[in-house]
């Protein structure tokens, strides 16, 4: 995936952020939250069973995203 981005730089041209097209961004978040879920499902206690999709999914409902 080519990402176009813009850079924001501060008075000393040093960068200090970087600006993406909003389907860019939704891509992105879109394969951390998949990445987070698919983790999620791995994850175990020592006696639990593993997460399948459904249990995932609702957990990470409950979960406070930043917004």
């Amino acid at each position: 995936m080519i990402i176009e981005r813009q850079y924001i730089i501060d008075e000393h041209n040093n960068k200090v952020a970087v600006q993406l097209d909003i389907e860019t961004f939704e891509k992105i978040e879109n394969v951390l939250e998949n990445y987070g879920l698919v983790k999620m499902m791995q994850h175990s206690k020592e006696n639990d069973p593993p997460y399948d999709l459904n249990q995932a999914l609702a957990y990470y409902q409950t979960l406070d995203k930043a917004g």
